[in-house]
This record gives C-alpha cells, sequence and structure tokens, in this order.
C-alpha cells in the first residue's frame, strides 16, 4: 500500500532516483484497472536495484510511468523525483530533456527500438545532437565512443551498417550505446537480455558492470529472470499484483526470503542460483482488473491462513532493512 515517503537506499546517500506512492489506472471495457498499486523505491547513485517478478505483475508499467513513456489512456499517480524535480509534474520539454539525457532507458526488444531505414551512426549521431549543441564530427566520435564502451568491435567502421546487418546480440549492445552516448546518471534496463542465448547475455551483463565500475551510473533493472538479478543487482524489489511484496539486499534476500512468493521463485530456478530440487509455483499470476480479496498472491500460496483474507502491507520483517507484504513471513522458512 502506498504510504509516505520511503527511503530505500543505502544509509546516508541522498537519493537519485526516488518514486513515492507510484499508481497506474488503464481504462479498459470493464472499467478503469488499476496495474500498478502504490509502489514506493529509491535509487541511490551508482547502485543498481532490480524490480522482478512474473510477466504482468507491474514492472514495465512501473518504469514506463516513471518516465511519462505510457500512452495518455494511462492515468499516473503518486510522484517520481529525479535528483529532487518531479518527472510527472514536469513540463513536456523539460521531460524530452532529461530523457536519453541525464536518464536513459534500454527496451527489450531492439527491432522495434531501432530504425530499420537509417544506420546505427546516424541515429546514434542523432540522439547525441538531440541533447547537446555539437557538430556532426563531434557527434560522431561520440557515436564511435559508445559503440567501443559496449564492446562492439570495429565501432568506426560499424557505424555505416543497418540494424538488421548485426546480431541479436549486438543490437543489444547498440541499443545500450544509445541509452550511454550522453553520460547519463541513470539508466533504466527494461528486461535487456530477453531471447538472447546465455553467452550473450553474460557479455550484456558484464557491458553493464563495466559501465557502472568506469562511470558510476545508477540502473534500474527490470527482469524476470533471477540469474540476471544475482549477477549485477544491489537490492531487489519483487513485485506481485502491481506491487513491492518484498524488498531487500539481493544476497539477504536469496539467503532468507520473507515472502512466500519470492521463495517460490527462488525455489523454481535451475542452475547455481539455488541448489536442490526445483518447485514451481502452482496456478498463475491474477489479472490486474480480477485480484482475489485479501492477499492477492493467497491462491497460489503454500502458507495461507485466515489471517490473510486481509491483504498485508509492505513492513518491516526480522532482518534489518527488509520489509515483506506477507502475514505469516516468519513461517517462510519452512518452506526450503
Amino acid at each position: 500500500a502506498a504510504g509516505g515517503r520511503v527511503s530505500t537506499g543505502p544509509p546516508g546517500a541522498a537519493p537519485l532516483l526516488e518514486v513515492d506512492g507510484l499508481t497506474v489506472d488503464f481504462d479498459t471495457e470493464a472499467g478503469p484497472v488499476r496495474a500498478v498499486r502504490g509502489v514506493s523505491f529509491t535509487v541511490a547513485e551508482r547502485e543498481v536495484v532490480a524490480l522482478v517478478g512474473e510477466s504482468g505483475s507491474g514492472k514495465s508499467a512501473t518504469a514506463l510511468a516513471a518516465l511519462g513513456l505510457l500512452p495518455r489512456s494511462a492515468a499516473v499517480g503518486g510522484a517520481v523525483r529525479f535528483r529532487g524535480e518531479d518527472l510527472l509534474a514536469m513540463p513536456p520539454a523539460r521531460l524530452r530533456e532529461l530523457r536519453g539525457g541525464a536518464v536513459s532507458m534500454v527496451f527489450q526488444d531492439p527491432m522495434t527500438a531501432l530504425t530499420p531505414v537509417r544506420t546505427v551512426g546516424a541515429q546514434l549521431a542523432e540522439a547525441v545532437r538531440a541533447h547537446a549543441r555539437v557538430s556532426r564530427a563531434e557527434a560522431g566520435r561520440r557515436a564511435v565512443a559508445a559503440l567501443d564502451t559496449v564492446g562492439i568491435p570495429d565501432a568506426g567502421r560499424r557505424l555505416r551498417a543497418y540494424p538488421h546487418e548485426f546480431s541479436g546480440g549486438m543490437r543489444q549492445r547498440v541499443l545500450l550505446a544509445m541509452a550511454i552516448v550522453n553520460d547519463p546518471a541513470l539508466l533504466v534496463a527494461d528486461e535487456p537480455t530477453t531471447a538472447l542465448d546465455v553467452t550473450v547475455q553474460a557479455r550484456i551483463l558484464d557491458t553493464l558492470r563495466e559501465l557502472r565500475e568506469r562511470t558510476g551510473i545508477a540502473v534500474v533493472l527490470i527482469t524476470h529472470d533471477l540469474g540476471v538479478v544475482a549477477g549485477l543487482a544491489d537490492r531487489a524489489l519483487v513485485m506481485y499484483a502491481g506491487r513491492v511484496v518484498e524488498r531487500a539486499g539481493v544476497a539477504e534476500l536469496f539467503a532468507r526470503p520473507r515472502m512466500p512468493y519470492t521463495a517460490g521463485l527462488l525455489a523454481s530456478v535451475p542452475g547455481p542460483v539455488r541448489g536442490g530440487r526445483l518447485r514451481p509455483i502452482p496456478g498463475v499470476p491474477p489479472s490486474p482488473g480480477r485480484l482475489p480479496a485479501g492477499c492477492p498472491f493467497g491462491p497460489r500460496c503454500p502458507l495461507v491462513a485466515e489471517v490473510c483474507a486481509v491483504e498485508p502491507p509492505l513492513a518491516p520483517t526480522d532482518l534489518a532493512g527488509h520489509r515483506a507484504a506477507c502475514h505469516r513471513w516468519a513461517d517462510t522458512g519452512k518452506l526450503r
């Protein structure tokens, strides 16, 4: 549930981004549907914060709403402050200036985000000149530097190539280059490794890690992949049915989840993220327009009890800085 201002960053760190009580409503034939329900979090300088959950949990809608990228038919409430400026109350011209400059986004499908009939170099140079008064030569130099930074070989020559001449992994790197070409302070990455093979995924994650170390960029990482979270994020916000249901540092979240949904996600991941037998979560996530009464995870939860007839708030647990929206968080350890 939405409350007052919530600080989730490292102690003493002034937030770079502050999302406070964010709500998103979409008009449907059956009436308004609340897809994001009171999401609050902060991102500090140089920090990587992951929004994780199944499809339909509200992760992407949260990020798109924060950056003013949802269609006009969406009603957005709450506050989103970047370095103290409220993005939701910002004039459109100022918001356009900020997006692609100090704040940038990498979308999950490079073929829809890139223009197929223009060279990669022309698109990168256009991104530079949209935010800086520089010559064409300087824009080209910055474009080459951005491609170099994301690990595309022979960057000067590849500027003349079209998007279809790159592999899927290389196109994703081009998008990343476009996002960082203006040295943003904050990068929002929406499923940056989806549909890529494992080796390419690893290269993209390595690139993001190197960018953070080299430039100090902060990242909001939107993903359903807990392996990606383990490899890159400092903190994770687990989302379910449009709200945050658990929030903690990544190492602690993986070792000691306090929400049955999180425990279920971890138990269903193969490989080195978690050992032991795989246990998929039964059932499917609820539709935003037809949430069950009480805790939305109740119909799928192995710990559901009478108390779960009332939806729990995101509240402190026994672990410092670790919050969970669960009446029975103390029993979550029994599920392992």
